[in-house]
Order: structure tokens, then C-alpha cells, then sequence
């Protein structure tokens, strides 16, 4: 019998991942994750890893499987909230989701359950993994979960061969549906349970709140720019290169608060994300505004009406060299190599059209339609079909 350690999280999904892997006949052991625990930064008086935890022992008492609780939250403040903040005080945003599966479920945690004697560890994201043979080595594939609705395949767009060799995901076949019915029909006591919202682990927490007690409030202005500015003129460059072009698609517009008119006030530019709409408080205009872009240095929110606005939207984007991570190592691109993909730039987008180009600084995602928000510190991930290739962060 082969050795599988469950994250068990207290959510139905890794119930039933226990419970699936139990009847194909593993050995199974819960380990459930505390990975925060600093209660100056949780801002509802619900504490909800106790309550997953102790769904997360009943699950396993009832399965008749070993359980116990690993605390995790040191390097989880460490490698994930530090790296959090750092990256918002950058004027950047970072995803938590696909951060923690890198550096804390399929590495903190794989490395304490291989440690146990484990031979794998699962998980309950909705996502798959196939073998194939090339060149007598063999190779593991990052598909996506046959629930469409579901696929997480890109929380996991930063996993390595290695990681995967040793990961298994029971419920990646199934329809949520599906999963919700084995549930019932053993009793599992998370079988109607809501899936948990809220920063990865950290519960429910509204991340504004969560970015204050860190980064100091500190007002500015909001500044409106008109969609008929010069700035986004149709360019008819002539371009000197490949690479010229390429850098040109993926230009961000540079924006200086003489561009516009101050529309209102807000408590910090770091609070604010791309495409955001929420939040800004400024009535009176005809179309709701978005945010197009923030400067953290100059403390300046610049917002334009309508989610059609020009400014919301780019051709290309970019990503640094050292950023850039293939799952499929054996299919990464050299020097001036290009590859048609589908890619996604946020979770449950569906995926665009594509090509990637391969130059010596970094790598080019050219997208065949302009795309939405394309934000700083998210991750770029690309498919061929079914299957996550790679990913990087956008520069």
C-alpha cells in the first residue's frame, strides 16, 4: 500500500479526496495546515482554522484515518504575507492562491509529508495530472479539472516536474456536483459546507483591511483621464525590429496627474488594483469609474469612465526571464523562438488566444484580442488544449 498525506483543509473537496483515495486503496493520513495565526490582522472575530480544523477531525474520524495539525505559519508569514505587502507597497499585485500551492502546499508541506514516509501528497483541487514517455524519461502533465466551472489548473501554474511526480489530484475527473454527492452519501459532515472565500488560509479577511495594518494610509489624488486623450492615439510606428514592436505592444501608457482633472481622494495608491472599480468613492459621473493605473511613488490613482475605456486595455505583456517558469521544462522556447498558445491572465478568465515570443531579456504574450486590466505582480499562464504549459509573473 502506497502512502498518500491529504491537505486536509476542512472544505469538502479534500473530504472527498481522502475518501477516494481510501477506496482505491492507499493508506491515508489528514494533516491539516494552521498557517496564521496573528490575531491583530484578522479583522472578523470568527476564528475559521479552528472551525476548519475540527471539520477537518471529524472528516478523518469518520474514515477511520490518522489526523494531526502542522503550523506552518511562520514561513507562511514569511514566504507568502511578507512577500505580499512587499510586492503592494511595489505598486504590484500579487496572487496569494498560486504564491501558497508554490511555496507552501507543494513544498513546506510536501516536504514534512515525504518526511512521514508518505510516497505522494493530495490535495483537492479541481485539476489532473497525466504521465507521458519522451526520450525514455518520463514526463508529468498539469491538465485542467474536467469541471470547466472549477479548473484550478492555474493555482497550480507554478508547480515543477518534481512537485508533480509526487502529487495527486482524486477529485480533478469529477464535477463539483459529483463531489458534493459522495459527501452526502457518506455522511461527511462537510458535505453542504461553502466554499471558503478570503485569502488563501487566512480566512475571511477583506484584503484592504488586511493591507492596512501594514501599510500606512497616506492620501493622494484621484485623477481622471479622458478617453479622447492624444496618448492613446492609434501609433503607425515603423518599427526598427521584432523586438521594438514587441516592446511597443506591451508598453504601459505613462500617465502624469497633469494629464487629467482631480475627481477625488483616496488613502493610499497601494490599496488600489487595475480594473478595480469598487471603492473610489467618486459620484457623479456618467459611467462608472475604473482604475487604469496607479503610481505608489506619486501616491496618484488614475481612473477612466466606462469599462471600455482605452486605457484599461493592452495587446501584450511581459515578463522577466528569471520570472518565467515552464511546467514543461522540455518545451521551453530559446532565442527567438514564438509558440501559439491559449493563455489566461487571472483565474477563471477564459483562455485568449495567444502567441509567446522568446527574446533574449524575456519573454513577449502577444494576445490576438486586446486584454482587460493586465496587471503587474498577477501570473500569465499558458495552455496547449487541456494542458498548462507555463506561466510568469507580469512585469
Amino acid at each position: 500500500m502506497k502512502k498518500v498525506v491529504v491537505g486536509l483543509s476542512g472544505g469538502v473537496d479534500s473530504s472527498v479526496s481522502a475518501y477516494l483515495l481510501q477506496q482505491q486503496g492507499y493508506e491515508v493520513i489528514g494533516l491539516f495546515m494552521k498557517n496564521w495565526h496573528d490575531d491583530s490582522v484578522t479583522i472578523s472575530d470568527e476564528c475559521p482554522w479552528l472551525d476548519d480544523s475540527n471539520d477537518a477531525m471529524l472528516v478523518a474520524d469518520k474514515l477511520g484515518i490518522p489526523f494531526q495539525t502542522v503550523d506552518l505559519s511562520e514561513q507562511y508569514k514569511e514566504r507568502i504575507v511578507d512577500y505580499m505587502f512587499n510586492e503592494y507597497e511595489r505598486g504590484r499585485t500579487p496572487n496569494p492562491d498560486v504564491l501558497c500551492n508554490r511555496e507552501i502546499k507543494f513544498d513546506v508541506f510536501m516536504k514534512i509529508a515525504l518526511s512521514l514516509g508518505a510516497d505522494y501528497v493530495a490535495t483537492g483541487h479541481y485539476c489532473r495530472k497525466a504521465e507521458i514517455e519522451k526520450d525514455g524519461e518520463t514526463i508529468y502533465q498539469l491538465l485542467a479539472g474536467k469541471d470547466a466551472n472549477k479548473d484550478q489548473s492555474y493555482f497550480l501554474c507554478q508547480l515543477t516536474q518534481e512537485q508533480l511526480s509526487q502529487s495527486l489530484f482524486p477529485i480533478g475527473e469529477l464535477q463539483k456536483s459529483e463531489v458534493r454527492k459522495i459527501a452526502k452519501e457518506q455522511n461527511l459532515v462537510t458535505a453542504d459546507k461553502k466554499d471558503s472565500q478570503g485569502l488563501c488560509f487566512i480566512g475571511k479577511v477583506r484584503l484592504p483591511d488586511f493591507l492596512q495594518q501594514k501599510l500606512q494610509p497616506k492620501e493622494g489624488a484621484i485623477v481622471e483621464i479622458d478617453a479622447q486623450k492624444e496618448l492613446y492615439a492609434e501609433d503607425k510606428a515603423d518599427y526598427r525590429s521584432k523586438i521594438d514592436k514587441l516592446e511597443h505592444l506591451s508598453k504601459k501608457y505613462k500617465y502624469a496627474s497633469t494629464d487629467g482633472k482631480v475627481v477625488g481622494k483616496h488613502q493610499g495608491a497601494h490599496y488600489f488594483t487595475k480594473g478595480q472599480r469598487k471603492g473610489l468613492a467618486v459620484g457623479g459621473t456618467p459611467k462608472p469609474l475604473f482604475v487604469i493605473d496607479t503610481d505608489v511613488e506619486e501616491n496618484v490613482i488614475y481612473t477612466g469612465q466606462g469599462k471600455n475605456h482605452p486605457g484599461i486595455y493592452r495587446k501584450a505583456l511581459f515578463v522577466n526571464n528569471e520570472e518565467v517558469h515552464w511546467v514543461r521544462k522540455d518545451l521551453a522556447l530559446k532565442d527567438n523562438e514564438e509558440l501559439q498558445v491559449k493563455a489566461r491572465i487571472r483565474y477563471r478568465q477564459p483562455l485568449q488566444d495567444a502567441t509567446l515570443h522568446q527574446t533574449g531579456n524575456g519573454l513577449y504574450v502577444v494576445f490576438e484580442e486586446n486584454q482587460a486590466s493586465i496587471t503587474e505582480g498577477q501570473f500569465v499562464a499558458w495552455y496547449d488544449g487541456d494542458e498548462l504549459l507555463g506561466s510568469g509573473v507580469i512585469s
